[in-house]
């Protein structure tokens, strides 16, 4: 490592990592090790109320690893998170939070000084939505070589993480070095590419990075716009998507809002529809449907039945307030699924 930049070893780039059969049974084992940051979200109260006019807000956990997480712990799968969170009552919030997920925290390190947990703050309409992000001082950004090599890696069968994690330093080269080491232990790197301009320096250092995670990656979820931008052009992204599936990456599934998905694997095109719903909010939705597809999967669904309860559990969050809270059970997803019409037309 030079300069705040990780050298990355030639062995894990370039090449196919890990075949399909390998990801599978590493998700299979329903134990996740899950990279990056937990926060708070505070949405107004009641749904529809505009921030300015708020007087009640609900307060839970937030940020897309510990969504993530908790997700899968509500399907009764096994999350640990990794990440670092600020010694004050925020910090303590988010690890509270995490408790009542059921998210192990073994590996989540309090920081003091004048670091900060993340707050998200967003509302329950569509019509004119506000999201206000706080992320300076980030405590998450935070987090060290030194803790991610205090995991053991052996424990889990996949590591999940989520493009934040890979936006400053030292977090990036941590979770460069958290990719290595899970290889080095035998799990799949599963990567939501969840790029969030408002986090990274420049658009030049962000597409240059998350290209690099990406082609450590054995799975690889991202909308049409993520890989277009890693691809220099919107126009470009499935191209970018199809590529990395025949180089590098077992399973890569391109999303496009309304219009469904492209899933590529083990040189198999999969097209997937969604499931319309009267949304409630635009957000949770890439957090949920990632926590629907490991749980799915490691439930025994194949990968496209996979896909398709994950973009329910998707549909399901958009029409609830708040992201974690409004994450699904393996009741209520079953619920949903046998009063739905069911997906669209990919």
């Amino acid at each position: 490592m030079s300069n705040g930049k990780m050298v990355v070893s030639a062995s894990v780039m370039g090449s196919k990592n890990v075949n399909i059969d390998t990801v599978i049974a590493g998700i299979k084992k329903n134990n996740f090790v899950v990279v990056g940051r937990a926060g708070m979200d505070l949405f107004p109260h009641p749904a529809g109320t505009k921030t300015e006019e708020a007087t009640d807000f609900k307060s839970d956990l937030g940020g897309s690893s510990a969504n993530i997480a908790a997700g899968i712990c509500k399907f009764g799968g096994k999350a640990s998170l990794v990440t670092t969170v600020s010694d004050d009552s925020v910090g303590r919030f988010c690890l509270n939070r995490l408790d009542h997920y059921g998210v192990s925290r073994e590996y989540v390190r309090s920081i003091g000084g004048e670091f900060r947990n993340s707050l998200a703050l967003y509302e329950s309409r569509v019509e004119d939505h506000q999201s206000v992000i706080y992320r300076n001082g980030a405590a998450d950004f935070e987090m060290t070589l030194e803790d991610v090599e205090k995991v053991d890696y052996s424990k889990f069968g996949a590591l999940i993480t989520a493009g934040t994690v890979f936006a400053a330093e030292p977090s990036r080269s941590a979770a460069f070095r958290a990719f290595e080491l899970a290889k080095e232990a035998g799990l799949p790197v599963i990567f939501d590419v969840d790029y969030r301009p408002y986090s990274w320096p420049s658009a030049e250092v962000a597409a240059d990075v998350l290209s690099r995670a990406g082609a450590q990656s054995d799975v690889i979820v991202g909308n049409d716009e993520e890989f277009g931008f890693m691809a220099g052009g919107i126009e470009k992204g499935l191209a970018k998507a199809r590529e990395l599936a025949e180089t590098s990456a077992s399973i890569v599934i391109y999303k496009m809002g309304e219009k469904g998905a492209i899933t590529f694997a083990a040189d198999e095109k999969i097209e997937t529809g969604i499931y319309r719903v009267e949304a409630l909010k635009p957000t949770g939705a890439g957090d949920s449907f990632m926590a629907g597809l490991m749980s799915s999967i490691a439930d025994g669904h194949d990968l496209r039945s996979g896909i398709l309860r994950g973009s329910a559990c998707a549909a399901v969050v958009v029409g609830k307030p708040g992201c974690a809270p409004a994450m699904p059970n393996n009741e209520q997803l079953e619920e949903f699924l046998s009063t739905h019409p069911g997906p669209s037309k990919p």
